[in-house]
């Protein structure tokens, strides 16, 4: 994520000699966070069955990090602006370890969902400063190559995520069962921390904003008053403490845009400027992202599904979704090419590719077919990484250049947000058909009905994305 100020780059006169070291330690902090957002699916039916939580709990436990994540990252953002990016990055760090080791010494399901709470707050408080410090550190002439690996380790996070979780679990590394996914974060920040305050340059924007304290905490309570009462309203049959809250999320929702509208009015930074979202084309790009991001709880009701559908063990489920990952990884190499080709409907060429990919694997699951699936797995993930860049062009193409920033911010915040939404919903959707105890034929009915759910999700995404493409 950028920030929406400027960031100069030094002179080949004034290069940092530790540079590339820096980077190696910044690329930490950019994997950390979509690593653990990717690291706990395949633990999920384990944490169930040890803490003796409901599938709500399963759901939380995504939904929480990924909704705290969305809210805080433009601010985390800004912090790093104000009070140094070193600095927030290495107590970013700080606390995205303790808040692991809560997790990872969790003793109930509500210690378990505070610390992953912990976690997206602090993880959203790292992970913006990698990006603005690869800026501030790098001359013009080494940038392009520094960005490259900083995105690839968006994909290497996706592939590697699942598949350590189930290695770890498996292996009952130290007989620390699940609770390894989050403690093997310590050691490796216990390295980073002062490899970051040795190698890191210190940096700042030269144009600081106010942090939009009050726009957080408002957008935090109206994003919590949807996810939370959507996953626990199912388990819990809607008492009316879920109803009354899921009704508050629309007024304080409101509350947040009037306050971000009167911030901008004055002369202030709020934390998403209104009149940016003016520009019809960059709605309906930010729609397409909330829709094409549905394919979050994939990851969650496919690990289930592999384990107690298929059952198959946690490191199998993990190696089962390799070739999504692999997909992952392919699709950014074509996107080049099929952009000079496609244009601006090449977001929409990829999540094609997903949506026929959703469809296979959900008639395969059906048929009860699994040996066929690493195709499908395939697509969607080729799809994936063809869409996305292209997705994050199109909101970007929309704006002046002095917003780019905030708007790559704002799909990123985007992404997160149907994340939680999504998992909730179509989480909600997948527990209900197959609730706990229930047997393998009803978990593979009810992945085949979630995996077409997202695939709608997919499809209509790629409606909106071609209908700026007509329009603009």
């Amino acid at each position: 994520m950028k920030t929406a100020t400027t960031i100069s780059s030094p002179d080949r006169a004034g290069l940092d000699s530790r540079r590339w070291l820096a980077l190696a330690v910044l690329l930490v902090g950019t994997l950390l966070p979509p690593l653990d957002f990717f690291i706990v699916n395949v633990t999920l039916p384990i944490i169930q069955a040890d803490l003796h939580a409901t599938s709500s709990v399963a759901q939380l436990v995504i939904s929480v990090y990924a909704a705290a994540y969305a809210v805080m990252l433009i601010l985390g953002a800004r912090l790093g602006d104000l009070y140094g990016r070193r600095r927030v990055f290495i107590a970013g760090m700080i606390g995205f370890g303790a808040a692991s080791a809560l997790c990872g010494f969790a003793t109930s399901a509500g210690m378990l969902i505070a610390g992953r709470l912990l976690q997206g707050i602090t993880a959203a408080i790292m992970a913006p400063q990698s990006l603005a410090s690869i800026h501030a550190i790098f001359p013009a002439h080494e940038k392009t190559r520094a960005l490259s690996m900083y995105g690839t380790t968006f994909g290497l996070a996706s592939v590697a995520g699942q598949l350590l979780g189930g290695a770890l679990v498996s292996s009952d590394l130290l007989g620390l069962g699940w609770r390894a996914v989050f403690l093997i974060n310590l050691p490796i920040i216990l390295f980073a921390v002062p490899a970051a305050s040795a190698w890191v340059r210190e940096s700042r924007s030269e144009q600081t904003a106010r942090l939009d304290v009050v726009g957080t905490l408002l957008l935090a309570a109206g994003l919590l008053a949807v996810v939370v009462p959507l996953i626990e309203g199912r388990e819990r049959h809607w008492p009316w403490w879920c109803v009354g809250v899921l009704a508050l999320s629309a007024p304080l929702l409101v509350a947040f845009w009037k306050y971000e509208k009167r911030s901008e009015g004055q002369n202030r930074m709020p934390l998403v400027v209104p009149s940016l979202l003016a520009a019809p084309g960059l709605r309906r790009s930010l729609a397409a992202t909330f829709f094409f991001y549905s394919i979050a709880p994939f990851f969650l009701v496919f690990a289930v599904y592999q384990q107690a559908g298929l059952g198959r063990d946690a490191l199998a489920a993990g190696l089962a979704i390799l070739p999504l990952g692999i997909g992952f990884l392919v699709g950014p190499m074509c996107s080049p090419g099929l952009a000079r080709r496609l244009g601006s409907g090449t977001a929409a060429f990829g999540m094609a590719l997903e949506v026929a990919g959703m469809a296979g694997a959900a008639a395969l699951a059906w048929v009860d077919a699994p040996v066929w699936l690493p195709l499908p797995l395939f697509l969607i993930g080729l799809g994936q990484g063809i869409a996305l860049p292209a997705l994050v062009r199109l909101s970007v193409d929309q704006v002046n250049g002095r917003w780019a920033g905030l708007a790559a911010g704002l799909v990123n915040a985007t992404l997160q947000i149907s994340a939680a939404v999504s998992t909730a919903v179509i989480g909600g959707l997948f527990f209900s058909l197959a609730s706990d105890g229930d047997g393998a034929s009803d978990v593979k009915a009810a992945f085949s009905v979630a995996t077409l759910a997202i695939g709608g999700g997919l499809a209509l995404a790629a409606v909106l994305s071609r209908k700026r493409q007509n329009t603009s």
